[in-house]
């Protein structure tokens, strides 16, 4: 099972830079969802959810700052929206995880 969440991670950042290149379905933010979902149930647990969450919070903040670089904003910017897109679903389930197991001790 740990060869999927890896596989489910890296067929969902190959579709987040594809659709941000421009080559775009209006279903692509859903797919990656759905990836992210599978990618916060399968790949992040533990020990490792904190570190998963911090990176998440400063990608979320770090994305922002492309707006204010030139040329990089119109070619970064929806790479990194899909990124986030897919990213943000595992933030999701990994944070809910972590707020379950938090409450149980």
């Amino acid at each position: 099972m740990d060869q999927v969440g890896k596989w489910v991670f890296i067929v969902g950042l190959v579709i987040a830079v594809i659709a941000g290149l421009g080559v775009s379905h209006a279903y692509v933010p859903m797919i990656l969802a759905i990836l992210g979902l599978v990618v916060g149930f399968l790949n992040v647990g533990g020990e490792e959810s904190h570190t998963f969450l911090i990176a998440a919070i400063a990608l979320v903040l770090s994305a922002s700052a492309l707006d204010a670089i030139p040329y990089v904003e119109q070619y970064g910017a929806p790479i990194v929206s899909n990124v986030i897109a897919f990213i943000g679903a595992a933030v999701l389930v990994v944070a809910l995880k972590s707020l379950f197991t938090t409450a149980r001790a």
